[in-house]
């Protein structure tokens, strides 16, 4: 039953129904759950949904009124989104000030933008990735699409007073909205480029705006206050079909559509926003049976808190997750965070969010005005509240002030390491043991997702270590397989005849003609490969995509220092299309073997990098698959505090690792021409075992 409200505007339980939709969806895919990929699209349905009910409203006061009352308005929108985000903020820093005051230097900028409503231009001009980031992402990444809505809120009354002087007929201020919509889109189909971070274009207010004008286009021709329950029989299953049909569009997408997809940035969020403007109309009608079901109590209550779960689920996800974790999923700490998100989120509303909306505050001030000296007659309660007022704002005091010398040194190394490259021979190694540098940690980063670990015995499948083999931790005496790491031996090419470790120490003696391109995992990794293959070239450049590759391995032809052997370690920094890695095949057409190595990182992308470099290997008879993603499983004790880069331990695990899959390979070039044909290694051709496919690993990430 659609309850009366003032303005004569009415209650739609349904649409709080389709908030909680949408808000889970949005903790799906901050919890990096497989099966909702496109969960951020909850933002985009959150942004049709303000579009339609601000401007219902609107609309609504100035039939009554005869004018839009701006300031009424703004206050209402103060009182309703300011509390809550300032509470969450205090609480945030506070536990960071406390806890972890090294991660708080590198977010000042990320609060201090949210306080004007400006989060998305911040992370914009910063080249933040929403999907993206090496180590401890910002938690408060999430706060961009509140500031997209903040300035639609400021601007948008102003900009529809205007439009209704100059087009008053309903039919012309469609129209003119329609058109600003259809400019916002072209613009981000414009402005994306495909292959590259699309962070720039999800961000934007001139790129994102027009799912929220779509939605004020609904309020133009389907006000709410003008919906009768009285509709015919057949309307109200049109209404149904209507509804069901943008429902299950949604929920198609936010299962499918990856934020990777150029679908998504040519035309994709535009549909996305159409159906949900589809799906609104069904559920605001009160002859819609849809709207029955979307009303029922648990998704209502969750709706009606979704503004708070979705202030709280993101900073309790990042600040509760460990730092490195390569064991997979914990269901538990998920089941966890959720619920501690969803109990803030409650506390907030019953404590926070719905008192100030009723005029707490006002009445509080009246009623210190009218009677000075009446806080001298306050309970306990309210001076233990007023205690832990002063508490939390001392914290973020002390957490939010200026810069030390020492941030403003580590921010300049940072900075200066960004562009570093270096190339190494076994003539350099000096340099490249002192090449280990990290990508920014914290939110300012733009980088680029996950197959299912198999399970494995320590004993028998650690391709790192194993049992009666010499420790991964020297370089120089390490052992493991030869590819495809972590996959099961009966998958493996068995490889007759391999040197033993005296054998393996002997090879040393030789310079192979070996050729490394990689990224800054690589200047990790490249003083142990280098030791263990001695006349290895390895160009590794922070920052560097696959997009690069075809240049180094050019420059490397015309100074013929291109190898035999050409490893390509890239895949960190980006994802990368089929057509562009066939391309950099080609470009090795005269190479012996190229040998890919997969990644490790927490990262979106992680699975579609791996999945692509082991088709692609195993479409092709002269590649070989080294499967770090797998031969790293629970190896925590591997990597950086960002889950990427590498300790020493690591990256000798890694270069032995590699090392094997070369001398593996070599092996059998020298024992094929006594093979007869027919023989598995006639063709030259190694098996590779892609990794599973599956649920990204649980990590920390917007």
């Amino acid at each position: 039953m659609h309850e009366l409200r003032r303005n004569n505007r009415r209650y739609m339980p349904a649409l709080d129904g389709l908030r909680a939709i949408a808000v889970l969806a949005v903790i799906a895919y901050h919890l990096n759950l497989g099966w909702a990929q496109g969960g951020f699209l909850g933002v985009g349905i959150f942004f049709v949904l303000s579009g339609y009910l601000v401007t219902d409203l609107l609309l609504a006061t100035r039939q009554q009124r005869g004018a839009i009352d701006l300031y009424t308005f703004w206050v209402h929108r103060v009182r309703r989104l300011v509390p809550a985000i300032l509470v969450m903020l205090l609480f945030s820093v506070a536990w960071l000030t406390i806890f972890d005051p090294a991660r708080l230097t590198k977010l000042r900028g990320d609060i201090w933008s949210t306080f004007v409503y400006g989060n998305n231009w911040y992370l914009i001009f910063h080249n933040v990735s929403y999907f993206d980031s090496f180590g401890s992402p910002s938690p408060y990444l999430h706060l961009w699409s509140l500031a997209v809505e903040g300035q639609f809120y400021l601007m948008w009354p102003v900009l529809l007073m205007i439009g209704l002087k100059l087009a008053p007929r309903r039919g012309q201020l469609l129209l003119g909205i329609s058109a600003a919509a259809a400019a916002s889109a072209l613009a981000m189909a414009w402005l994306y480029e495909p292959g590259t971070d699309p962070s720039r274009v999800y961000y934007g207010t001139d790129t994102r705006v027009f799912a929220l004008l779509i939605g004020a286009s609904l309020a133009v021709v389907w006000p709410s206050r003008r919906l009768a329950a009285n509709t015919a029989h057949k309307a109200g299953l049109s209404l149904d079909l209507i509804g069901a049909l943008g429902l299950s569009a949604m929920l198609y997408m936010i299962v499918k559509v990856s934020e990777y997809d150029d679908f998504l940035y040519q035309g994709g969020f535009v549909l996305l926003s159409i159906v949900s403007a589809l799906t609104i109309a069904a559920l605001a009608h009160p002859a819609s049976r849809l709207s029955k079901l979307l009303s029922w109590g648990p998704l209502v209550w969750i709706g009606k808190r979704s503004y708070g779960i979705y202030l709280w689920h993101y900073p309790v996800i990042i600040l509760t997750n460990p730092e490195v974790n390569t064991s997979g999923f914990d269901g538990t700490r998920a089941m966890l965070q959720v619920t501690a998100s969803v109990l803030l989120a409650a506390l907030s509303w019953r404590y926070i969010e719905q008192p100030i909306q009723r005029g707490c505050l006002s009445q509080l001030w009246r009623k210190l005005r009218e009677q000075p000296n009446c806080w001298q007659r306050l309970s306990w309660k309210h001076w233990s509240v007023s205690a832990c007022c002063v508490l939390l704002l001392a914290l973020f005091y002390v957490g939010m002030s200026g810069r030390s010398l020492v941030d403003a040194a580590q921010a300049q190394s940072e900075e200066s390491a960004a562009n570093k490259r270096i190339v190494i021979t076994h003539d350099n190694l000096g340099a490249a043991s002192k090449a280990h540098q990290t990508e920014h940690t914290g939110s300012h980063v733009v980088k680029d997702t996950t197959p299912k670990k198999p399970k494995r015995s320590d004993a028998a499948s650690d391709p790192i270590k194993k049992p009666g083999s010499p420790s991964a931790d020297d370089p120089l005496e390490s052992s493991s397989t030869a590819k495809g790491g972590g996959q099961p031996k009966s998958k493996q090419t068995q490889q007759p005849n391999q040197p033993s470790h005296t054998d393996r120490a002997s090879d040393k003696k030789q310079n192979w003609s070996i050729s490394a391109i990689g990224d800054s995992v690589m200047l990790d990794v490249a003083p142990y490969l280098s030791k263990q293959l001695p006349g290895t070239v390895v160009d590794a450049k922070i920052g560097r995509q696959m997009s690069a590759a075809s240049d180094i391995i050019q420059g490397l032809k015309q100074n013929g220092k291109l190898g035999r052997y050409v490893i390509i370690a890239l895949g960190t920094n980006g994802i990368f299309g089929e057509k562009q890695l066939n391309k950099l095949i080609e470009s090795l057409s005269d190479v012996e073997h190229i040998i890919f190595v997969n990644t490790r990182m927490p990262e979106k992308w992680e699975g579609k990098v791996n999945a692509l470099l082991a088709k692609t290997a195993a479409a092709h008879s002269n590649i070989t698959l080294v499967d770090w993603y797998n031969a790293t499983e629970d190896h925590d004790d591997y990597f950086e505090p960002d889950g990427t880069h590498l300790v020493p331990k690591g990256a000798k695990a890694y270069a032995a690792l590699v090392a094997d899959a070369v001398r593996s390979l070599s092996e059998v070039k020298k024992e094929q021409p006594a093979r007869q044909p027919g023989s598995e290694h006639s063709s030259g051709k190694e098996s590779v075992t892609p990794p599973p496919s599956g649920k990204t690993p649980a990590t920390k990430h917007s």
